[in-house]
This record gives C-alpha cells, structure tokens and sequence, in this order.
C-alpha cells in the first residue's frame, strides 16, 4: 500500500516518472485482493490469502488516498501558510483534512472492490472490474467533490498515440487503459508462481507498446494566427498604493504596446520556444492573465489605459480583471463581485465579459463559513466572489475565444462546453503564482494540455508567474516563456469549428464504466442466490 502510495506520486510533477503509472496501483490491488490468511494453504505449502473484507478494502485504500494526496498536494501547506495567513501548525491541519476528504475516493475505490471480491477465491471477476471501478471513483471525485486534480489519465499526456483516445473518452478513457495494464500486473502476482512469469512479462510488454506513443511524434499543425500572451509577474503578496499601481499598469501597457508593434516577444524572447508554427507575423490578439492586482472593470484607472492600449495597437484585448454588477442589476442588497476576463475591442470598447463559474473553495468563496472561519488571511475576501452563469465563447471579431480562468481548465466536461458551443480556440487565464515553486504549476498545465487533446483545439495559456505558453491540439508546447519573469509571448495558433465526439458527448464513458460497475456489483451477489436455490429444490 505505501509503495502504491509513493509511487503514484512520483507520476505526477515535479518528478514526473510517467512511465511508472503502468505498475503505480498493483501493489495496492494486490493488498486489497491478498489482505487476510483464509487458514487454508497453497499446493507449494505457502499461507493462503484472500481479499479484505470491504470495510479493510476501504480502509486500505483511504490511507493509500490520503499519502498520494499528501505527496502531491503537499503546495497546499505553503498557500495556506505563505499567504493565506494561517500559522504552521493550522496550515498542516488545512493539508491534513484535505488529504482526509479526498482521500475517501481512493477509499471508494476499495470498497466497491472489496464488494466485487466477495468471500471466494476466485479473483477474476474482481480483477476484470478494476478499470471499470476507479473510472466510476473519478467520475465521483469530479462531479461530487469537484477537484479532479491530477485524475490518472493525465499522466499520459506527453504520450500522442495514446492520449488521442480522449478525443473520443476524454481523458478517463486513458486513465481505463492505465488501470487495466496495473490489473495485468496485479494478476501475475495472484495466480500460482508457475504461470507468474507469463503473465507478467506479457504485462510489461503491454505496459511497453502503450508507453513507446511517447517515442512517436505526430505531425505539425500549421498556425495561421498569433496572439501576445503578456506574462505579468507580480508578487501575490504585492502591498498596493496608487503608485506602485499606477507604475505595475504602465510597465504593462508599455510591454503590450512595444511587443506588438514589434510582433516579437520581449526581453524573455530569447527563452521562447516555437515548433511546427509559421513565422508569427502580425498580432491578432493580446491576453492579460488572471492576476493578484486590483484591477477592476469598473475601475477607470484601469479601464482607460487598456482602452488606450487597445486603440493604440488596433488589437483585441484579453484581460484578467475583477467584475462587478451592481445591486439594481443583481436584485439584492448589495453588489456583486466576479472574478472576470474581459474582452475589449480595437476601438477601446469593453465588449464582453466571462464569468469564472466554477470557483475555487476557500479561495474565491468560503463552503460553510462558520465552520471554516478560521481559514483567516486566504479567506479575507471570499464569499463576496460570486460564479458565472455561462460558458458561451466571446467573439473576438470574428473569432470565438472560449476562455476559462484558473482551475477551470482541470475541469474536463467544463472546458469542452465552451468548445461545443462553437468556440474555435481556447483562452486560459491564470495566477499560478500561489504555488511558488512547487509541482503545482507543472500539475496544472498538464491538465491545461489534456483539454487540448480532448477537444483538438488550440490553448492560449496566460499565466502571471508561468507556465505561459500556446499548446497545439495534440497538447504540445510549442512556444512557451521561463516562469517568474516579466515578458510578452509570440504565441502561434490556429482557429478550427470542427468538434471531436468528446466534445459533443462529454463524459459518456465515465458514465459507462459507473453503470458497469453497478452491473458489477448486482451480479456478483447472484450466484449465491442461484446456489440457495439449487439446495431447496435437492432438500
């Protein structure tokens, strides 16, 4: 169980050994499935084991959840303790119930395999329900605690040959292949040791072919437009007076302005990347990101100089701001504020509005205030944000930017909405500048590159610390800027109304695999009843 633990961590970023999620979960399948002496003994005279009970299953699995979490998520201490203002010892508590609530889908998935066990010996059934049960648990784990950080299949996202499945599965599909190599691998080591070596070097050889995708490189795609992704760099902890504010704008204006007169980056250029893109030519569009700054839309401060901005450079503009709506509009008391991108046009008119809708808990509203209050600094201003009401892309003249904020992007059936309702690329605007130098960032733009894939679409990535970066459709970097530098990206892309059948049909096989886990589950209770009957009818 601890070596599962450990190495499903070491899957994920900073250490991204992406080939050992193959081999990640079959130490735990095997401890759920090899929990307890049966007193009997094998033919070669060794103890025979047999699965745990559900209730052990859950508990096995739960503590695995919790240590992954923990070594994944660990960058939840540091926001909380660095500035969310929370002492040391309640920054840990913070992480600790984390761990604790998220871990009980992990625990989830041991029950339900404990319960496909049952009492016999023969593990078939419960083996061959293995892929079927952990899409079910990540399904729940989106849907029900919305925070799908890090879901399995995410790990293969460098892997082209593979990851192209999610075209059609979105990204479960690849977290079902994964699991079903573990199960593979979990088998050799539960059937008797004279057939072990077969089955487990056909294992690796699956778990070989599968892993050689990342050894084939598709084709470029060829990108006809360009976009000026400004990577702001300012502290989250920044103290705010009119003039550090007035000065932060102006720097940026400044950068925005010379870069796309230039169409070239900035003083960063020389760090970018570009691969399989045109040359990039002129600006069609500038991207602010999301952003510590109290940049407000209803602020003239700020809005008159992005105008100015956006009339000078004749571009459309892209901008991470606060939004607001007044009470007379919103039919309260009191107004109501939105963390917003906005879109302003070449005249300096502001055009349009997206609305974060999925918000962050204990960052941008506090669940269950009086049992959470003690959140202190990091929760000073949440439950004042309010969510959006629409996905719908913004039109750009005569492109559709679909653009989502923040963690929306690890939000799989979120993104592909805007997609489906005609955007042609995506907008991903973003203050990662929270993580520090954790393996959050990584984590998050890995799952940044999978919505790509998903939805064949291209991703514009602004982000105020990094990673800033234009992502093709098979989730490639093709351009990109070092983090923690201030600097202008030249970032290539391309605008397509072609939509993939995840795109239309969203989370489809995840809603699959749960009813065969259902199935699953029903069945395996019906032979003892069908036995129950038998000795009735002899009696």
């Amino acid at each position: 169980m601890g070596l599962s633990s450990l190495l499903q961590v070491l899957i994920f970023p900073l250490p991204g050994l992406y080939v050992l999620s193959w081999v990640a979960f079959a130490p735990l399948i095997v401890a759920l499935l090899r929990a307890r002496p049966a007193g009997a003994l094998e033919v070669d005279g060794s103890v025979y084991l047999k699965a745990a009970t559900p209730g052990q299953a859950f508990l096995l699995a739960y503590v695995s959840g919790i240590l992954w979490y923990a070594g994944t998520c660990y960058w939840i201490y540091d926001t909380m303790h660095e500035h969310g203002g929370l002492s040391a010892p309640l920054a840990l508590l913070a992480l600790f119930l984390f761990c604790l609530y998220l871990g009980l889908y992990h625990g989830l998935f041991g029950l339900l395999l404990g319960l496909a066990a049952g009492p016999g010996r023969d593990n078939r059934r419960a083996l061959i329900s293995v892929p079927f049960l952990w899409v079910a648990a990540e399904l729940a784990r989106t849907r029900v605690t919305g925070f799908p950080w890090d879901l399995l299949g995410t790990a293969q996202v460098d892997n082209i040959s593979l990851s192209r499945i999610t075209t059609w599965t979105g990204v479960y599909g690849v977290s079902f292949e994964i699991m079903l190599v573990n199960v593979a691998v979990a088998a050799a080591f539960l059937v008797p040791r004279k057939k072990r070596s077969t089955l487990l070097l056909a294992a690796v050889a699956a778990a070989g072919v599968l892993q050689a995708g990342r050894l084939v490189d598709a084709p470029a795609i060829p990108a006809d437009h360009t976009a000026l992704l400004v990577q702001e760099n300012i502290p989250v902890d920044e103290n705010w007076t009119r003039d550090i504010f007035e000065r932060t704008l102006r720097e940026l204006v400044d950068l925005s302005e010379k870069a796309a007169a230039s169409s070239l980056p900035s003083s960063s250029s020389s760090s970018s990347t570009s691969s399989g893109a045109k040359d990039p030519g002129k600006v069609d569009l500038i991207v602010w990101p999301e952003s510590p700054a109290p940049f407000f839309t209803s602020d003239p401060l700020f809005r008159e100089p992005v105008s100015g901005m956006a009339r000078a450079t004749q571009r459309w503009v892209v901008t991470g701001a606060i939004g607001s709506r007044r009470a007379a509009q919103s039919g309260g008391s009191a107004a109501e504020i939105f963390n917003s991108a906005a879109l302003v046009s070449p005249s300096g008119e502001w055009a349009a509005r997206y609305d974060k809708v999925h918000l962050v808990p204990f960052g941008e509203y506090l669940p269950f205030p009086q049992l959470f209050g003690f959140a202190g600094g990091l929760t000073k201003e949440v439950g004042e944000f309010k969510a959006g009401s629409s996905r719908a892309p913004v039109e750009a003249g005569s492109e559709r930017l679909g653009v989502f904020i923040c963690y929306e992007s690890v939000f799989p059936d979120d993104v592909r909405q805007f997609a489906n309702q005609g955007a042609q690329v995506f907008v991903n605007i973003s203050n990662d500048g929270w993580y520090g130098d954790s393996g959050a960032y990584a984590q998050h733009l890995n799952q940044t590159r999978m919505r790509a894939i998903e939805n064949d679409r291209w991703i514009l990535s602004a982000t105020n610390t990094g990673v800033t970066a234009s992502i093709d459709p098979y989730g490639r970097t093709v351009a990109r800027l070092p983090r923690k530098e201030r600097g202008a990206l030249v970032a290539p892309y391309a605008l397509t109304s072609v939509t993939t059948f995840y795109t239309r049909h969203g989370d489809w096989f995840a809603y699959l695999c749960a009813i065969i886990s259902v199935g699953a589950l029903l069945t395996r209770f019906q032979p003892r009843g069908k036995i129950r009957e038998k000795a009735e009818v002899s009696a």
